[in-house]
């Protein structure tokens, strides 16, 4: 990589540190560090909705699947814009209301109001434990990309290196620090993949004939896609936003709900189409690439084994001048970091005020509280850079760690907004269910029909045991007044 390349990567990463250290000035309590002072406006809480969600992994794991499947991979995406529209319209205004009264920080803490304080505790186990998986997606999708694009540089070091700019600046500055760095990385993303990586990308292949002439007609449709596999994705990814912490957090940072709302619509059109078609259409390009020798004096040629989600920073690497390169690359860390960012926040609320407060008093001292939530984050962050070390693919570690969140918090979540009946142990043991299920089923690799994910009959346990056990152990619970 060239020193200019060099120069504008470190501004750029520089600038992003600069945020983390200007809030941590700014930080005076815990309030301000986990939500923000609840005072944010709907577009910067709009771009980090969908810079969260749509960050590396789906970046990279996007341009994998263009790679496999052309432009029916985006599919994947149009999930999210589902589970946003529908969050926004129908958990969004019950889960604003109890914010603005409960002053909570984190999500489990409306299963503590709706069931008990043992469930709290569960949920916040499962959702700490999801979420640190999902910081290693993140950072292992920031390795790739570098160790792909870097001459040299191989997968460890681009992984330590990644980490540890996204866990220093997100244990100092805590949630504006992690909300506003969203909006510039996401500002940075869509500018880069508009006017430089698909534009000359377009160019470098060869336009719409040379694609046309390399890959399957199937590459340039809509259905080249098995019904079970959207419905897996639906399945696992719709459900995320009823119970990720990430956006729950966002939420309770609204100035109110009907804000809260706005910004998820326009997060919604943001997933899809807009990300969806220039993450899948980037992997397409890297295919054609491939398939016509563009990647040979790597040592990739074409018909032999390569990793699918290796291709879009291949084609980077192989396509831009210097100058654009960094822009380029900053682009892609960006999205990388707006979604690690997040999910290390998330985890620490979930183990400081849903784990660590059920164990032992919390220092009353403002200050004090706030230096252990930063503590806490740095370890949330070391910690899932440990696991990112000894995983290999990004997607597939991603869509395990929302598969084992869904599958635990779905259904109690329904059952506490959406009906009047349920129980405390109805929830605790349907997460239990849930979550063992589909943990199971993975772990085993069982072959299950159609190829169906195992997620399904984890939620679909979950939900018979919180209906049966609803019926056999009712319970008085708190409702939405």
């Amino acid at each position: 990589m060239h020193i200019i390349d060099i120069l504008i990567m470190t501004v750029y990463m520089l600038i992003v540190m600069g945020i983390g250290v200007y809030f941590w000035r700014k930080n005076k309590s815990a309030d301000d560090y986990y939500v923000g002072g609840r005072s944010m406006n709907k577009f910067a809480i709009s771009l980090s909705v969908v810079a969260t969600d749509v960050g590396g992994g789906f970046s990279i794991g996007l341009g994998g699947l263009g790679f496999l499947m052309g432009i029916s991979g985006s599919w994947m995406l149009f999930t999210g814009l589902l589970g946003a529209w529908l969050s926004a319209v129908f958990l969004i205004p019950k889960a604003g209301k109890l914010s603005n009264k409960l002053k909570i920080y984190t999500f489990p803490q409306l299963f503590e109001y709706f069931y008990s304080p043992r469930v709290a505790l569960l949920a916040g186990i499962i959702s700490a434990i999801g979420y640190i998986g999902f910081t290693s997606s993140q950072l292992l999708a920031g390795a790739k990309l570098a160790s792909a694009t870097f001459a040299d540089l191989n997968m460890t070091p681009a992984l330590i290196g990644m980490g540890a700019i996204a866990v220093i600046y997100t244990a100092i500055g805590g949630l504006k620090a992690v909300v506003y760095t969203d909006v510039v990385q996401w500002i940075v993303l869509l500018i880069g993949l508009i006017l430089i990586g698909i534009p000359l990308a377009y160019n470098a292949i060869g336009g719409i004939e040379v694609i046309r002439e390399t890959l399957p007609a199937e590459f340039l449709t809509l259905n080249n896609i098995k019904w079970y596999t959207i419905v897996n994705w639906a399945v696992t990814i719709i459900p995320i936003w009823f119970v990720g912490m990430t956006l729950y957090q966002r939420l309770y940072a609204s100035r109110t709900p009907k804000e809260a709302q706005k910004a998820w619509y326009i997060a919604g059109i943001f997933e899809w189409p807009i990300m969806a078609f220039m993450g899948v259409i980037l992997g397409l390009f890297a295919r054609v690439a491939y398939e016509n020798g563009m990647f040979a004096y790597m040592g990739f040629e074409p018909g032999e084994m390569m990793d699918a989600e290796m291709g879009l920073p291949l084609l980077l690497r192989t396509i831009l001048p210097v100058g654009l390169m960094g822009l380029m690359i900053a682009a892609y860390f960006s999205a990388v970091m707006s979604t690690a960012d997040s999910c290390i926040m998330a985890a620490s609320g979930n183990i400081e005020s849903d784990i660590l407060k059920k164990i032992r008093p919390q220092p009353k001292n403002k200050r004090t509280r706030l230096l252990q939530s930063q503590i806490i984050t740095l370890g949330i962050g070391l910690l899932g850079l440990l696991i990112a070390l000894r995983m290999e693919n990004v997607l597939e570690l991603m869509l395990h760690s929302y598969s084992f969140m869904v599958s635990g918090l779905f259904i109690p979540v329904l059952g506490a907004f959406f009906t009047k009946r349920g129980s405390a142990t109805a929830a605790f043991w349907a997460m239990i269910t849930g979550g063992v299920t589909t943990l199971s089923l993975t772990l085993l690799s069982v072959q299950l029909p159609f190829g169906l994910d195992p997620n399904i009959f984890g939620i679909s346990a979950a939900a018979i045991c919180y209906l049966i056990l609803s019926i056999l152990f009712p319970g008085r619970r708190n409702v939405i007044t």
